[in-house]
C-alpha cells in the first residue's frame, strides 16, 4: 500500500488558491489530482468546497490587501481610501475571480457576504487594522467605533465591487470613493 501524503491546511488553502487562479474556481476533484491526494483526503481537511472556497477567497484577498497597503502614500482618511482603490483595482483586474463571479454567482455570494462565508468578516478585521494603520492618532477622530465604521465601510466596497453580481451595474469606484470619505468624516448625530 503506498504511503498516505500528509495534507496541512496551510498547504491546502495555498494550492487551491494556485488553483483558482488558473481555472477561476476550485474544482474538487482536479484540485484533489493537483494536489496528488485522494478526495477523501482535501475533504477532511477542507471541510467542504464552500469553506475551502472562503478561505481561498480570503487567502487571494489578502495577498492583494498587503500590496495595496505597500502602496499607500498618503496618510490619514485619504490614504485609508487610497489602500481601498489600489485593492479595488487589483481585483477588478482578476480575470479568474470575475470568471468565478460570472459562473458561479449564487455561490459567490454566498461566500463572500454571509457569515458562514468567512470572507466578510475578515476583511473587517483588516480594515479595523488598517484604519489603526494608517490613522494611528488620528483614530480618535473617526465618527464612531472603528468596528463599526469598518463593517459599513466594507459593506459600501462590496457593493461598489461587486455591483455587477448585485444589481448589474458596473463598479463606480468614484461614488464609492465619495460614500467612504462621508462615512470616516461625518459628524456623529448628538
Amino acid at each position: 500500500m503506498p504511503p498516505r501524503r500528509v495534507l496541512s491546511h496551510e498547504a491546502l488553502v495555498r494550492g487551491g488558491g494556485y488553483y483558482f487562479l488558473a481555472h477561476g474556481t476550485v474544482d474538487m476533484d482536479g484540485l484533489a489530482r493537483a494536489l496528488a491526494v485522494s478526495r477523501a483526503t482535501l475533504y477532511r481537511v477542507a471541510g467542504s468546497r464552500d469553506r475551502l472556497l472562503g478561505e481561498v477567497l480570503w487567502w487571494l484577498g489578502n495577498r492583494l490587501l498587503t500590496v495595496a497597503r505597500r502602496h499607500r502614500r498618503a496618510d490619514g482618511v485619504g490614504g485609508v481610501v487610497e489602500v481601498t482603490r489600489h485593492y479595488v483595482g487589483a481585483l477588478s483586474r482578476s480575470a479568474s475571480f470575475r470568471r468565478f463571479l460570472a459562473a458561479e454567482p449564487e455561490l459567490a455570494a454566498r461566500i463572500l457576504f454571509t457569515a458562514p462565508g468567512l470572507v466578510h468578516r475578515r476583511f473587517v478585521r483588516a480594515q479595523v487594522a488598517i484604519f489603526r494603520e494608517v490613522l494611528g492618532p488620528d483614530l480618535r477622530a473617526l465618527p464612531g467605533e472603528p468596528e463599526s465604521l469598518a463593517y459599513l465601510y466594507i459593506r459600501i466596497v462590496e457593493s461598489a465591487l461587486y455591483a455587477e453580481l448585485l444589481t448589474g451595474r458596473p463598479l463606480d469606484l468614484a461614488l464609492a470613493e465619495q460614500a467612504l470619505r462621508s462615512l470616516l468624516t461625518s459628524t456623529p448625530p448628538a
